[in-house]
């Protein structure tokens, strides 16, 4: 009940996130997320000192966690995909993601500290470590390179100018009319001599300084229109991308709630070591996510790379389920290999590719949704991530938990039926570049 409260809450409320992701200052959006997420979790675990045992009281608490969490992932990628541009824009996901499954090895091991002791810590700790954290977002972080003065990427094009050979007049319009295509084009400095700034002309500054501008035609941006719900699931490739996540979802979480548990009673291990075994799943993560990027970046077709890792994933869990007298080293490859082909193209849909569509060519430049964007496709995916561990609960009492793995295989299956028609685009333009040359 309390895992139901928590994932079913986030996956409704992400929807909304989005929508308010897509309309505020994202440093206040982000930084208040990150303290009430804080106080929810400590107020589960004061539950301990103040002798507190009512189950609706943690029902409550835990649903109101996982609406306050939800303002960190719309708001986040929005943030990243604002600074990089779209060159080897997978691999910088996937590295930045590593931080989901570092955070679910760090929260394991300070709440396996403390679980014996003094299990309100492990609760209080962690989110006095988010407010803490919150409190450092607010002071420093900048939501898009506009904010403190920098060039936006992939937006304007910039020539380099010869500090020691350019002339007076050297001009702003000089710089804009730069036709660089979109994924080579760098942010150069320039030099200008000083002159008064007025509104409609641009701020000169020395040469350490990055080009700033008050000109109306450099800050288009902060003119953009934020995109309706429709108007974003519109967008080619939304719906398919959410659809996959919602199972390919369902499986990743299902294992990283349900794992320790099924290692414990299907192997000799005791119950700290299969705690500890459980952790190589999100260590395979890490991998994952970023081999998912690279690929994605290099052969440029996403749905390909992710239906290739759902391929995988389902006879490397077919193999782990029936191994059952397996050796400790087996048992350490195994959750390695089915946490980076689960994980990967989870991470890749849920960062790169929501970045990709959330300023896909179709909205044209008067628009934003990636935040929008960005909560749709994680909310259906946060979707299947409630309903697997609920289905697991019943599906491993009930029929046991070889039909556990036949459900996550077949999810994975689903997974890859709904991203076929993008697969199937990827190939037909990989095909026409390749004729091209």
């Amino acid at each position: 009940m309390l895992d139901s409260a928590f994932l079913f809450a986030y996956a409704a409320a992400m929807f909304l996130s989005g929508f308010i992701a897509e309309r505020v200052n994202l440093r206040y959006f982000i930084s208040l997320g990150m303290l009430t997420s804080g106080i929810s979790c400590y107020l589960f675990g004061i539950a301990r000192p103040y002798k507190i045992h009512n189950l609706w009281y943690f029902i409550l608490v835990q649903a109101a966690g996982g609406v306050f969490q939800t303002s960190g992932w719309p708001g986040v990628v929005t943030v990243v995909g604002n600074w990089f541009g779209r060159r080897k824009r997978g691999l910088i996901f996937g590295i930045w993601n590593s931080h989901t499954s570092l955070g679910n090895i760090l929260g394991t091991l300070v709440a396996a500290k403390f679980v014996e002791s003094d299990w309100g810590l492990s609760f209080m700790i962690p989110g006095a470590i988010m407010g803490l954290a919150g409190f450092i977002i607010f002071l420093f972080l900048a939501p898009a390179p506009i904010d403190v003065g920098c060039s936006l990427p992939n937006s304007l094009g910039y020539r380099k100018i010869d500090a020691t050979n350019s002339s007076d007049e050297d001009s702003i319009e000089d710089i804009e009319e730069s036709h660089t295509p979109r994924e080579d084009r760098v942010i150069y400095r320039c030099v200008y001599r000083e002159q008064n700034v007025t509104n409609d002309s641009p701020s000169l500054r020395s040469e350490t300084s990055p080009m700033l501008s008050t000109n109306r035609r450099l800050h288009h941006h902060a003119e953009e229109n934020a995109i309706g719900f429709f108007g974003a699931i519109s967008i080619p490739g939304v719906l398919e991308y959410s659809s996959s996540l919602f199972f390919a979802k369902l499986v990743s979480y299902t294992l990283l709630y349900w794992l320790p548990l099924y290692i414990a009673v299907s192997s000799t291990y005791n119950t700290t070591l299969s705690a500890y075994l459980s952790i190589l799943f999100d260590v395979g993560g890490i991998a994952g996510a970023i081999v998912a990027g690279v690929l994605s970046d290099y052969s440029g077709m996403s749905a390909l790379t992710c239906a290739v890792m759902l391929g995988f994933a389902i006879p490397t869990l077919f193999i782990y389920d029936y191994l059952e007298s397996m050796s400790l080293s087996v048992s350490i490859l195994l959750l390695l290999t089915t946490g980076l082909l689960v994980n990967g193209p989870y991470a890749l849909i849920t960062t790169a590719v929501s970045a990709e569509l959330g300023t896909h060519p179709s909205l044209g430049d008067s628009s934003k949704a990636l935040a929008t964007v960005t909560a749709i496709i994680d909310g259906t995916g946060s979707i299947g991530a409630a309903v697997g561990p609920l289905l697991t609960g019943f599906v491993s009492q009930w029929a046991g938990w070889h039909n556990v793995f036949y459900m996550l295989m077949f999810a994975n299956a689903l997974a890859l039926v709904f991203l076929s028609r993008l697969v199937y685009k990827d190939i037909q333009l990989y095909g026409q570049r390749r004729r091209t040359v």
